[in-house]
């Protein structure tokens, strides 16, 4: 049975990322993998608000656009609105429960914490340029194109939180869930490594034409953040294959 605290006591040391004991004090001094809390430092050191970014600029700018440019413009926010919502949601939906060390329970929070300053970033832009961006939002779960792109994405975090409630059932083995997190957690690689990054070049294109350059700002700030969240994944799935 799990707990939220575990009060006996634990040697971090000999816990592995995943499916060791359940986390006890949530401490900082001892750590099996520095270079968790080293990303977490690094991240935490990054906090920003979209707020901070002018877009007084952009609302003039995107009026100028011809029509396919402001389609484009905002399909692409749709699908960067919708990639975050898994990504913020996700890795401590799905991921938190396993974890069995504190450097890596903090390193995941504040990988979702920074993945929810996204998604309020995108909601930013679209208020900037709609008086009302509601219709927007509601037509997401109606593009075919956005929702069969992010399929895949979701496929994979869905197998493994399916598969964990059978396994808390008593009804899977250990190898299986395993298996199931790993895909999941590579499926997470490349959705910060390529998937993302294939977005922003599109946002980043319109700011080389000196146009929306307050989103391009935006946009540069959330692409730091995910190279980050990349170095993360990265570390735990090479970590997990020597651990």
């Amino acid at each position: 049975m799990k707990t939220v605290f575990n009060s006996n006591k634990i040697n971090v040391i000999k816990q592995p990322m995943f499916f060791g004991k359940d986390l006890g004090i949530q401490r900082y001094d001892n750590y099996k993998y520095p270079i968790f809390d080293k990303l977490t430092q690094t991240q935490l050191s990054y906090f920003w608000r979209p707020e901070e970014v002018s877009l007084q600029k952009d609302r003039n700018d995107f009026q100028t656009l011809r029509s396919e440019h402001k389609s484009i413009f905002v399909s692409n926010l749709k699908y960067q609105t919708l990639l975050d919502s898994v990504q913020g949601r996700g890795p401590v939906l799905a991921f938190l429960p396993w974890c069995s060390l504190a450097e890596l329970e903090s390193a995941i929070i504040a990988l979702d914490f920074f993945e929810m300053i996204h998604s309020r970033s995108y909601t930013y832009i679209m208020k900037n340029i709609f008086s009302d961006p509601t219709q927007l939002f509601d037509e997401i779960l109606d593009d075919k194109a956005i929702m069969t792109r992010a399929a895949s994405v979701t496929k994979h975090y869905d197998d493994f939180l399916n598969y964990s409630s059978k396994y808390n059932e008593g009804k899977g083995n250990i190898r299986d869930l395993k298996k199931y997190l790993y895909l999941a957690l590579v499926n997470v690689n490349i959705l910060e490594g390529i998937r993302f990054y294939v977005s922003f070049a599109c946002s980043f294109a319109f700011g080389e034409l000196k146009l929306m350059e307050g989103s391009a700002k935006i946009l540069s700030l959330i692409a730091r953040d995910e190279s980050q969240h990349l170095a993360l994944t990265q570390n735990i799935i090479n970590t997990w294959r020597k651990d």
